[in-house]
């Protein structure tokens, strides 16, 4: 059986900040987080939170500064997931088709990109056509950075905002395929045995 599990297991993370969304108001914070492995030091969808220091202070108690970050990986493009990329000006941003950095654009297409033989992006389109999930090979198991391919431990089954919610459950299925731990886009993380699909 074919699997898009990344070959190594030596990536490591931390959730910085846990997200969520309100259904009684307007509040929305993304779930950030930081993998890191063979030197890399990435941030995930590094979004709208209460405050900036809900990223930087997690990432300065692990010894870090903003500047110490290698890469970061945008899962999609909404504001929600993206909105405080800006704090890592010398990190190459990946998204589903490019790698960016400073003034420099390089094209290539995210599905299968292997940052490091245990960090491995992979097209799951659902939410919106241009999600990616990171997939993290770890000693305990594989972990999927999915961004809102679940928005959050229950779900929801069936995304409101999804173009096409036969494509987003392919992608899903995939994801649970090759992972074994689920960070969501705006919930804490959860085993992919218990994942609604």
């Amino acid at each position: 059986m074919t699997t898009d599990a990344p070959s190594g297991r030596s990536a490591s993370f931390t959730v910085l900040t846990t997200g969520y969304t309100l259904s009684t108001g307007p509040g929305v914070a993304a779930t950030v987080s930081y993998v890191t492995d063979g030197g890399r030091h990435l941030v995930v969808d590094p979004g709208m939170v209460a405050h900036r220091d809900r990223i930087l202070g997690p990432l300065a108690e692990l010894g870090l500064a903003a500047e110490d970050v290698t890469d970061v990986v945008l899962s999609h493009h909404h504001p929600d997931n993206t909105m405080n990329v800006g704090l890592f000006g010398e990190a190459a941003v990946h998204d589903h088709k490019a790698e960016y950095r400073a003034d420099q654009w390089t094209d290539r297409d995210a599905d299968g990109y292997e940052l490091t033989p245990s960090l491995r992006l992979i097209a799951t389109p659902g939410h919106s056509p241009e999600d990616i999930t990171l997939l993290a090979g770890t000693p305990e198991g594989v972990v999927a950075f999915v961004g809102d391919l679940w928005w959050r431990p229950n779900g929801p089954v069936e995304d409101p905002v999804s173009p096409d919610q036969t494509v987003l459950r392919a992608s899903r299925e995939r994801v649970l395929a090759a992972a074994d731990l689920i960070v969501p886009g705006h919930g804490a993380p959860f085993r992919a045995a218990d994942a609604l699909l």
